[in-house]
Formats: structure tokens, C-alpha cells, sequence
């Protein structure tokens, strides 16, 4: 490949591919641009390092998994129904990644347990849009809270464990469905219990 048409998205793509077969401990600047038919200082005009490399790889995995939740939309749904909904599409669509591409969501996992700035992010942007789904139930009525952003926080601390990856070995438990209604039910409880 000409260094002319080598940009961010091909370098990515091809580090997505590496990261799947070697993972991201044996994964190195040289084998993605080995890969791509390149000098590894060709990838270095685009990434300063591999962790850059990283981290901008997890950013557009993470970034396509909030812009599917961010579909959650209110419609005809109760703020309740809303917030139940966007949950459980969060676990479907980390249950899907770990189902369909399990080398790159093992990638997800060790990034993750790394505490990596992008995941942190992340997280922000998943709170940001469960804040919006309280305000809107605080608004309507439906909710009695007076701290949304620290109420949002605490659902995904409450839910950690159906979407979190590092729990991935524990979602094909026979309950979790069970679980899961039993968490959000207690949630929603709060959220609509009165303050003293």
C-alpha cells in the first residue's frame, strides 16, 4: 500500500484485524503496518504510539455501541419504560459483540480492566444518556430525584454486572434474565421513591 492512500480509518481497520489475531499484548506498530504493506514510520505520522493506537481503535468500537443506544428514543414510552429498554439494549449489544467477535471483545476486556482514558469516556457518554432519560422522567413527574447525573452514575454502577465485560464470563448464568428485571425493577423503585 502507497503511503499516499494510507489514512487513520485503513490503519484502524488493520489493527482491528491484527488486534483478532495476535491481541493487544503481542500486538505491535510493526505487525499493523506489516499488514498494511507500509513502514511502521508510516503508521507513526498517524498514531504517536501504539497505546494512541489503542486507544483509537476502542474509541470507534466504543463510539459505534453508544450511537446505537443513543437510537433509544422516548416516543410513546414512560420514562421507566425508556430507561428499561436502553439497559437492555446495552447488554444485547455487549452480549452480541462478545457472541460475534469474541477476539476483539477479549481486546475490550483487557482495555478495560486497564481503566484506559477512552473507556472512562465512554462511560461518561452512557451516563450522560441515562441523565437524560431521568431528567425526563423528573420533568413528567415520573421520577423524584434530585441529583440526575449522580442517580445516572449509580445505574451503571447497579447494572455493572450485565453489561460490564469483565462479567462477560458470568452472562450465560440460568438466572440472569431474571436478575437483570429483578436490578431494574429495584432501580426504577428507587428512582420513583419519594425524598424525605
Amino acid at each position: 500500500m502507497s503511503d499516499l492512500v494510507l489514512n487513520k480509518q485503513r490503519i484502524l481497520e488493520a489493527t482491528e484485524d491484527v488486534l483478532r489475531r495476535f491481541g493487544p499484548g503481542k500486538t505491535t506498530v510493526v505487525d499493523v503496518a506489516r499488514a498494511l504493506g507500509v513502514s511502521h514510520s508510516s503508521v507513526y505520522k498517524h498514531f504517536a504510539s501504539k497505546a494512541d493506537l489503542l486507544d483509537a481503535v476502542m474509541r470507534g468500537w466504543l463510539t459505534r455501541v453508544g450511537a446505537e443506544l443513543a437510537t433509544v428514543r422516548a416516543d410513546k414510552m414512560t420514562a421507566s419504560e425508556q430507561l428499561k429498554v436502553w439497559l437492555r439494549k446495552l447488554i444485547d449489544i455487549k452480549h452480541g459483540l462478545a457472541a460475534e467477535d469474541p477476539e476483539m471483545f477479549a481486546t475490550y476486556v483487557v482495555l478495560t480492566m486497564e481503566l484506559r482514558e477512552v473507556v472512562q469516556e465512554h462511560l461518561s457518554e452512557f451516563a450522560e444518556q441515562i441523565r437524560q432519560i431521568i431528567e425526563r422522567g423528573v420533568a413528567r413527574g415520573e421520577f423524584d430525584v434530585a441529583d440526575p447525573a449522580a442517580m445516572a452514575r449509580a445505574v451503571l454502577i447497579a447494572s455493572d454486572t450485565f453489561h460490564n465485560p469483565i462479567h462477560a464470563s458470568e452472562w450465560d448464568r440460568p438466572n440472569f434474565d431474571s436478575d437483570f428485571d429483578a436490578v431494574c425493577s429495584l432501580i426504577l423503585n428507587g428512582l420513583r421513591t419519594q425524598r424525605s
